[in-house]
């Protein structure tokens, strides 16, 4: 563990001198990303100026679980996005090949070959969001809470992560899996908003089959105790490692599938 620490660290520290090399790309990156999320957010407030609430839940606290599902992504988006590229960039040029060889796991360094300046974006709006919203809800905080709103944020992130590798893995057969990678992800925006205002079918598929409900929703009704779902968002931080182990479990099958393209 020390050694990939360290490792991670080294690879870390090259790519940041590279992303300030050109500050101005990665300003931009970074400010489009939180336009973006600005936006989104003016769409629901928008809503919120004519309605005082939908579904029983008001405007703060639809922020609150938009918050952590910022914050949950950055993770991914900061330190796993490169898992995006790994049918196109690694599988069908053979690079993938050259990490196979070398003395690290091949998923540490597809993983620590990039840092994605947009995620450091969304981190940042994440904050800001929960920042706004924190102080609006009728909530005590003291260190026990803090503590727990952390966990569920990093459970957040590492379910992104192990959705998303283990529809990447599916590029060990299909060579490229980035379709149904995208497809997938952006059922996540469902998880933004509370999953009482859907049907039973999507709250049952956001929570068994495709869990996005444990990045945002779940995690956010540990602290609004308004829907009887206090206890079972205890089990996000179970839910997120279930996810990575079968995720990993999935990568390492596919790994012994894979065929070299020869090039």
């Amino acid at each position: 563990m020390r050694r990939y620490t360290r490792l991670y660290w080294e690879f870390a520290k090259s790519h940041m001198k590279v992303m300030m090399e050109y500050r101005i790309d990665f300003l931009i990156g970074v400010a489009s990303v939180m336009l973006e999320q600005f936006a989104s957010i003016f769409f629901v407030k928008v809503v919120f100026d004519h309605i005082e609430q939908i579904n029983g839940w008001s405007f703060y606290e639809i922020l609150f679980i938009y918050g952590i599902a910022a914050t949950g992504r950055s993770i991914h988006q900061i330190f796993f996005d490169n898992l995006w590229t790994l049918g196109w960039q690694y599988i069908r040029p053979g690079k993938l090949d050259r990490l196979l060889i070398r003395p690290v796991n091949p998923l540490f360094h597809v993983v620590a070959d990039r840092l994605h300046q947009d995620g450091f974006g969304q981190l940042i709006i994440g904050l800001i969001i929960l920042g706004t919203a924190i102080p609006q809800l009728d909530l005590i905080w003291g260190a026990a809470e803090i503590a727990m709103l952390v966990v569920m944020i990093i459970s957040s992130g590492l379910i992104f992560v192990a959705i998303n590798l283990f529809f990447a893995t599916f590029s060990f057969w299909m060579i490229d899996s980035l379709p149904i990678v995208w497809a997938v992800f952006n059922l996540s925006d469902f998880a933004r908003y509370p999953l009482t205002i859907y049907h039973k079918g999507i709250r049952m598929f956001l929570t068994w089959i495709i869990p996005y409900g444990f990045t945002a929703f779940y995690p956010a009704a540990y602290f609004i105790d308004k829907s009887g779902y206090k206890e079972f968002a205890l089990w996000t931080p179970v839910a997120a490692v279930v996810c990575c182990v079968l995720a990993y479990t999935f990568w390492n099958r596919g790994l012994k599938a894979f065929a070299s393209t020869g090039s």
